[in-house]
């Protein structure tokens, strides 16, 4: 599993994978998950707390993820608005294989519906931004009164701790 670390990810969100599969046993005590924090070029990036993400990894790992989940970020206005991935990000997502799971958590959804990845599928976002959603990506079947929309190989969560929710939900799926 790679977890996708973008500049202005919030620390909490990012936690939320690592935190949760990273914990998931099996009745023998052995990990269900391997989890890697990856970044788009493989260099560090920052938080919007302030403090710098060292990546475990680069683009490589999403290429080889059977699972990619996407945090959000506070760092690209500009998907609010509909506006393109910036390039090596849209390089990075570009290299996922196909039927490699994808997971968002809170507005990493945008990040998905930028790179063309939830057209016409169901899918949420945090629910305050969800009428600029709607604007940007009228393409998505969004639906904000859910924590999560499990659409089987694209699955999204609600604002901030929905992904909690979303990943205990996935380990219970898988």
């Amino acid at each position: 599993m790679a977890v996708l670390a973008l500049p202005g990810v919030p620390p909490f969100e990012l936690g939320i994978p690592s935190r949760v599969f990273g914990s998931a046993e099996d009745a023998d005590g052995r990990a269900l998950y391997e989890v890697v924090i990856c970044t788009a070029d493989g260099a560090p990036v920052l938080s919007d707390a302030g403090f710098t993400v060292q990546p475990a990894a680069g683009p490589e790992a999403l290429a080889a993820a059977d699972t990619v989940v996407v945090p959000p970020t506070h760092a690209m206005p500009e998907l609010g608005r509909g506006g393109p991935l910036p390039t090596e990000v849209a390089a990075a997502i570009a290299g996922i294989r196909p039927g490699t799971r994808l997971v968002s958590i809170c507005t990493g959804s945008y990040v998905l519906a930028a790179a063309g990845l939830l057209d016409g599928r169901p899918a949420t976002t945090h629910w305050n931004l969800a009428p600029e959603f709607r604007r940007a990506y009228p393409g998505v079947k969004l639906d904000e009164e859910v924590l999560f929309v499990d659409d089987g190989d694209v699955l999204t969560s609600a604002g901030v701790a929905a992904g909690v929710d979303l990943c205990l939900h996935m380990i219970r799926r898988d």
